[in-house]
């Protein structure tokens, strides 16, 4: 017979997911940010060696 009431867990696997989303994210962000800095260092870079030459 299946048990009345609300499922087992729903609520802790809907936290579980929405915590897992916002860790993936934040994630995916810090590595797009160091991508753009090391593009901007590598640009900067290359400018001031143009300059020199």
């Amino acid at each position: 017979m299946p048990k009345k009431g609300k499922a087992k867990n729903t609520l802790n696997k809907a936290k579980h997911t929405k915590l897992m989303n916002r860790k993936i994210n934040k994630v995916k962000l810090e590595k797009q940010l160091h991508k753009e800095r090391l593009k901007a260092i590598i640009k900067k870079v290359n400018e001031e060696k143009n300059n020199d030459e």
